[in-house]
């Protein structure tokens, strides 16, 4: 269904708000999960310290928040189709969503220890996306273990690679 919605003619309506949310949120919540994982277990990996996952989320929360949010309005303008309130509706919601899904990570780091809350963080990550992944499948009418799949993988690959480069880096800098 969403592969049908995108390539309809865009013109103002209540139904074209409605994309231009999606698209915002879409990238929002994919982003969020995807940039804060990596950043919390690349930093586990370095520092050990909650103070500094914390911080990186937080500053993550913000800075890659407002910076996803002016990427999608400068893509979004740049197509010179839409008119400025979808333009403004898909930069909100980008913001909207990174922002969220970013804060979320920081409650497990709060209430457990160091290694529990980076596994609660990657569970939370995954199930994130695997919902999103299962509701995207739905609407398009495809398999969603391949959606699913290909979108959780991805995930595990940011995760993976996050850890080696945390642990490389405290291998030469400490």
């Amino acid at each position: 269904m969403l592969k049908y919605i995108y390539t309809l003619p865009l013109n103002y309506s209540k139904f074209n708000m409605k994309v231009s949310v999606l698209k915002g949120f879409s990238f929002g919540l994919t982003s969020g999960v995807i940039t804060t994982l990596g950043l919390m277990v690349g930093l586990y990996a370095t520092t050990h310290s909650k103070l500094v996952m914390i911080g990186g989320i937080l500053s993550i929360a913000v800075a890659d928040a407002f910076s996803d949010a002016l990427g999608m309005h400068i893509s979004v303008e740049s197509e010179n189709k839409h008119k400025t309130k979808y333009v403004w509706m898909a930069t909100i919601s980008t913001f909207a969503a990174k922002f969220v899904f970013a804060i979320s990570f920081v409650l497990p780091i709060i209430l457990f220890s160091d290694f529990t809350a980076i596994i609660i963080g990657c569970i939370w990550g995954i199930l994130v996306l695997t919902a999103y992944s299962f509701f995207l499948a739905k609407q398009e009418n495809a398999q969603p273990y391949k959606i699913i799949g290909e979108h959780v993988g991805i995930a595990i690959l940011v995760i993976i690679i996050t850890n080696f480069v945390g642990q490389w880096i405290e291998k030469i800098f400490r």
